[in-house]
């Protein structure tokens, strides 16, 4: 694709986005700012702060961020409801936003003409509106209530009014934030169905959502906002990764901090490695370890060792689907720790989560553990999943006095394993089904 072409193909073009908001500390100081122009006493918020994207036809980009990192405030700007404080902002092609549902409508107007008002504030013609009604209406299936004021629906049917309107214009961009689970179960299916087609016919899509299996299944592109930043933009599943790490507060500047205080507790960690490897031996050494395996954690404990054993003990290279087998991990403390968290996870090349388990969700009370302690926790289970290349991920995390989610040690990916079949298996696992056939007579 020459230099045009690839021009050509962007939808969405930012430069330098910045808003800002005053932030006042009481009614008095605005008013007064308003009449005297001269009275300052605002701070500013920076909502978006030097961002630079450009996003492709074709794409689905994950947005990923906390809560109040701005990512709302960047969708916003890009549908037109708010306007940037400075900065180019370019967008080709129709945009249909799913970022609050409904606020085209008139609450004092039927379903059935707020379907008309909805097109018409999308740029639909009446003739096109009238061609997308009856898919609407289907779509939306809330019967005789399409002819009531919208003031009287419940916000199940107002929802679904809403989604059925957004989606049904057949949009180039489409943007969809926190909303694919309105309405009851059957609505949803429908909903990401449709979402299924629009990926499949090539739009453009924006998709906001806290649930990063979300992310990596739908997503051909991530990017993270933190504070108004864009602090990263490439591959989904580093996207991810990098975005759990600053969830529980190990972004990069705090990985810094944790090498430094590494360095420090290393020959403490190398002694007590030692140790247990001279009674146990080294179970990671029989594996394919992941070159790319990601490590971190604040240092306080360390996942030392892993492996897969059949239940007498003996090491498994691969996994049998029906039989069971254990998971292990080696654990060192380098501090006293109350109540840990052993996990265990098994994710698929994509690095979406497939299975797993911790000890809390098993309600086990693990102890308190003093610096220098060593610790080993098994799984043992069948691994049902269909046949196919996973990885095996393990960690040590616990909740502090303030009750925040500490990881005191991460190797996520850490083992690359293969799990067999006996028999085939359709879907994601394996069914061991008790089939029961009856021939029934037939009547003479």
């Amino acid at each position: 694709m020459n230099d045009k072409e690839k021009m050509d193909d962007v939808v969405i073009k930012i430069e330098k986005l910045y808003k800002n908001y005053k932030m006042f500390s009481g009614r008095k100081d605005r008013l007064l700012e308003t009449i005297l122009p001269k009275y300052q006493k605002h701070t500013e918020f920076i909502a978006i702060n030097n961002l630079d994207l450009e996003i492709r036809k074709g794409e689905v980009l994950g947005i990923l961020g906390k809560n109040g990192a701005g990512k709302s405030t960047l969708l916003k700007m890009i549908t037109g409801v708010v306007t940037p404080t400075s900065g180019k902002l370019e967008v080709k092609g129709k945009i249909s936003s799913l970022l609050e549902l409904g606020t085209a409508f008139n609450m004092e107007l039927t379903g059935e003409e707020n379907i008309y008002q909805h097109g018409q504030v999308m740029g639909l013609t009446r003739e096109e509106i009238e061609l997308k009604k009856p898919e609407i209406i289907e779509f939306a299936d809330i019967g005789d209530h399409l002819y009531q004021p919208v003031k009287t629906y419940s916000s199940g049917m107002f929802a679904r009014l809403a989604f059925a309107c957004a989606i049904n214009v057949d949009p180039d961009i489409l943007i969809v934030d926190e909303v694919l689970s309105v309405g009851d179960m059957a609505f949803q299916l429908k909903c990401f169905k449709k979402f299924e087609q629009f990926k499949e016919s090539g739009k453009t899509i924006l998709f906001v959502t806290h649930n990063v299996s979300d992310v990596i299944r739908n997503c051909t592109r991530a990017i993270i906002i933190n504070e108004g930043k864009k602090i990263y933009d490439g591959d989904v599943k580093n996207g991810v990764e990098k975005y759990k790490k600053i969830i529980v507060k190990l972004d990069e500047d705090r990985e810094i901090i944790d090498k430094k205080e590494a360095l420090e507790k290393e020959q403490i960690k190398d002694v007590e490695a030692k140790k247990v490897n001279i009674l146990e031996g080294e179970w990671k050494k029989n594996y394919s370890i992941n070159p790319n395996m990601i490590e971190y954690g604040n240092g306080k404990a360390d996942v030392i060792d892993f492996g897969i054993f059949d239940t007498e003990g003996n090491v498994l290279t691969s996994i049998e689907n029906d039989k069971e087998i254990v998971l292990k991990s080696k654990i060192v403390f380098n501090e006293k720790v109350t109540d840990p968290i052993f996990t265990m996870t098994v994710k698929d090349f994509k690095g979406l989560d497939m299975m797993g388990t911790n000890t809390l969700q098993e309600k086990m009370i693990t102890g308190m553990y003093e610096k220098g302690d060593v610790v080993v926790a098994e799984f043992k289970q069948k691994l049902n999943l269909a046949p196919n290349k996973y990885t095996l991920s393990f960690s040590c995390t616990h909740f502090n006095s303030n009750g925040e989610l500490e990881v005191l040690s991460r190797k996520y990916d850490a083992l690359l394993v293969e799990i067999t079949s006996n028999k085939d298996c359709v879907g994601l696992c394996r069914l061991d089904s008790d089939i029961t056939i009856t021939k029934m007579k037939g009547e003479k």
